[in-house]
């Protein structure tokens, strides 16, 4: 009987434990499913996770190859049966179909013109052919205040649902679209920077390195030979039509041929002093970035006044940024005047400073601009910093 008792207390014990274990599991697990939030909370995230898949194929604008690919993620958001992108000319993209017909077209230049949302019911389908894909809601995609292009769904009815969900992916469409075209007028502008730059280089630096070899033709024909080499591969490189950035040590290179072309024509007025850590060689920067600054010191500490000149190069490590400074004894810059140039308000023989601080703006932000020291009589100090790691530059 004892036996018994204590068989019937061990069972008893046991259901209780599971009893607590069940119960305890059953509220980690709900637990866990409202850790997943709301419908309405996933719901958003679906939403918001289609929307940044779909973003990555407009970042060109509309094209056909990223219209089709956004489009089979889009579509899910409308719930339609298809959805159709256009550019001005032509439907871009098509999903849920075989293909666009042509008949859609005339329907899209409604939109094009009129620049406003309309429904398309079958009455109207039907002297188009188009009845049996349902019904049609069309809105223009716009960039500033021009429209570009169209957004489109098919249902087997177009209710006021649809044409709201159409109505705001189409502006979201937009959006893409100017983002798109804001980074292509920033890669346009960078490379007119840099054409600034290289017409900068051509007058001025061009005409007196001629003077210079020209003047050891008769007395040196080795040293002027050995100029003409440098020059090429300076103005090669210069000129050079592939890459909007460059390597600390590329730069350099183009620069020490630069150097030695000024010091064939200055010669002993013209002192160097070089201090580079390598460990900030393959550091990545701007394409034609240092080498104005060192013409802006050579022109202002050496052309603007008599005696010898000094120019001192520093590239080194700065933690997670490589900081390269150019400094010389020269004659100065106003700082007022200074300010005037790098705002664009003032164009003079500093314009290449402007240019340079612009890029390094455009590129890495407005924390990244030149850092420049100097006053009338006490010589120019320009501080250039980078980051050191940079995955998204490539020479």
């Amino acid at each position: 009987m004892f036996s018994a008792a204590v068989d019937t207390a061990l069972v008893c014990a046991v259901a209780v434990i599971t009893l607590a274990v069940v119960a305890s599991l059953g509220f980690r697990f709900s637990r866990s499913y409202r850790d997943l939030g709301s419908d309405a909370d996933r719901a958003t995230y679906a939403t918001l996770h289609t929307a940044a898949l779909a973003s990555e194929h407009l970042r060109e604008g509309l094209t056909p190859t990223g219209a089709a690919r956004a489009s089979r993620h889009l579509r899910g958001l409308l719930r339609c049966d298809i959805l159709m992108m256009s550019d001005t000319d032509a439907v871009l993209a098509w999903d849920g179909g075989r293909g666009a017909p042509p008949e859609v077209m005339p329907l899209v230049r409604q939109v094009l013109e009129s620049g406003r949302t309309q429904i398309f019911r079958r009455q109207k389908l039907e002297a188009a052919d188009l009845t049996d894909l349902g019904e049609l809601v069309l809105s223009p995609v716009r960039a500033d205040d021009r429209v570009v292009g169209t957004v489109g769904a098919f249902a087997g009815d177009v209710n006021a649902g649809l044409v709201r969900a159409t109505n705001e992916l189409a502006g979201w469409v937009s959006t893409q679209v100017e983002l798109a075209e804001l980074g292509s007028s920033r890669r346009l502008l960078a490379e007119a920077e840099v054409r600034a730059l290289r017409a900068q280089i051509s007058p001025h630096f061009i005409y007196n390195s001629l003077n210079a070899i020209a003047s050891f033709i008769n007395t040196d024909p080795q040293r002027a030979r050995e100029l003409v080499v440098e020059f090429a591969d300076f103005t090669r490189y210069s000129f050079r039509r592939h890459g909007d950035f460059t390597t600390v040590a590329e730069e350099l290179r183009s620069i020490d041929r630069y150097l030695l072309l000024e010091r064939a024509r200055f010669g002993d007025r013209l002192k160097v002093t070089l201090e580079i850590g390598p460990e900030v060689l393959s550091t990545v920067i701007p394409f034609l970035s240092l080498q104005p600054l060192v013409e802006n010191a050579v022109r202002h500490g050496l052309d603007s006044r008599d005696g010898r000149g000094h120019i001192t190069i520093t590239a080194h490590d700065a933690g997670a940024f490589a900081e390269v400074t150019v400094e010389d004894d020269g004659v100065g810059i106003d700082p007022e005047h200074l300010r005037s140039v790098l705002a664009g308000h003032t164009e003079d023989v500093h314009v290449g400073l402007r240019n340079v601080d612009l890029r390094l703006r455009q590129v890495y932000g407005d924390d990244y601009g030149l850092v420049i020291d100097t006053a009338p009589g006490a010589g120019t100090l320009i501080t250039l910093r980078v980051p050191k790691s940079q995955p998204d530059h490539q020479t």
